[in-house]
């Protein structure tokens, strides 16, 4: 067999007539490249923190409720939970020289229609007539893009008039016949909200009444106000906030004071006794 020259001529003649392969560096980037590099980059944004406002919580003492009448402001009282619209802020800042807190209140589940805002509430919202109440009609809780703009107005002139912190009333609709299907987890919704929305503007926030939510509620709110929880018997159900160092204030109509300061005593409540229409009238267990 004769060797194939032809062939590997013709492969030798191919290859010179190929074209140089183009050279690739493999120095690595100069120190003012990556100086260029580095300073194109965008500057990482810088965040600053605003605490939330201090909280005041009332201290475990001896208090007052009025919203009917001269207001009598002589008492010697660590507390005084105060209507929120026909308290002036003059009267506030006299009892807070003194050394008193004050709660605010108002309502935050229904509309009293004597109110001056009264007329914000858009019809949608306004459900059944409070039974026992005239001129009071339950709100739905749900509709809280409706309601918040009139709450949130509460909460700012409670700030503005120098309120140590806010008792909103009427925040266990989902018990009542309100006229609305609100459910349980409505309730929370929004009695949750209205303790953050407190406590965004320095106030502490009470839970009125509606001992069906404590367990849920009591990270949220700062002290607990009860009505006749000796006279329905509700008062072992308030114990969580007691066991968690947050104060109980509660109220009784009809019971003499020999028949539930006892044992309020005895459990740590704060109890007194008042009339229905909370004027100056009190006896007090401490």
């Amino acid at each position: 067999m004769k060797p194939p020259y032809p062939i590997l001529l013709t492969a030798l003649l191919l290859a010179s007539c190929a074209p140089a392969p183009a050279s690739v560096s493999t120095a690595f980037p100069t120190l003012a490249a990556e100086s260029a590099a580095t300073s194109a980059q965008p500057t990482p944004p810088i965040f600053t923190h605003t605490p939330a406002p201090a909280i005041i919580t009332p201290p475990n003492g001896s208090w007052q409720i009025q919203y009917t009448g001269e207001i009598n402001l002589n008492l010697d009282v660590a507390i005084y939970n105060l209507d929120l619209f026909d308290t002036s802020s003059a009267t506030i800042a006299d009892l807070r020289a003194r050394g008193v807190f004050v709660m605010c209140y108002f309502s935050a589940g229904s509309r009293e229609d004597w109110r001056p805002d009264a007329d914000k509430f858009p019809a949608e919202v306004l459900g059944n007539d409070y039974e026992g109440w005239s001129g009071e009609k339950w709100l739905d809780i749900r509709k809280l893009d409706l309601l918040a703009p009139i709450m949130n107005a509460r909460l700012d002139l409670a700030s503005q008039k120098g309120c140590d912190g806010v008792d909103p009333d009427n925040i266990q609709g989902f018990t009542n016949d309100t006229g609305f299907p609100l459910s349980y987890d409505d309730q929370l919704q929004y009695n949750i909200w209205l303790s953050e929305s407190a406590h965004a503007r320095g106030l502490s926030i009470g839970l009125k009444n509606n001992f069906e939510q404590i367990r849920d509620l009591l990270p949220y709110f700062d002290w607990q106000l009860h009505e006749e929880c000796f006279q329905y018997h509700e008062c072992e159900m308030l114990l969580p906030f007691l066991e968690a160092g947050k104060p109980v204030f509660n109220i009784e109509y009809t019971l003499p004071t020999s028949e539930f300061c006892p044992q309020s005593n005895a459990l740590g409540l704060i109890s007194i006794r008042k009339n229905l229409i909370l004027d100056a009238f009190i006896e007090s267990c401490k």
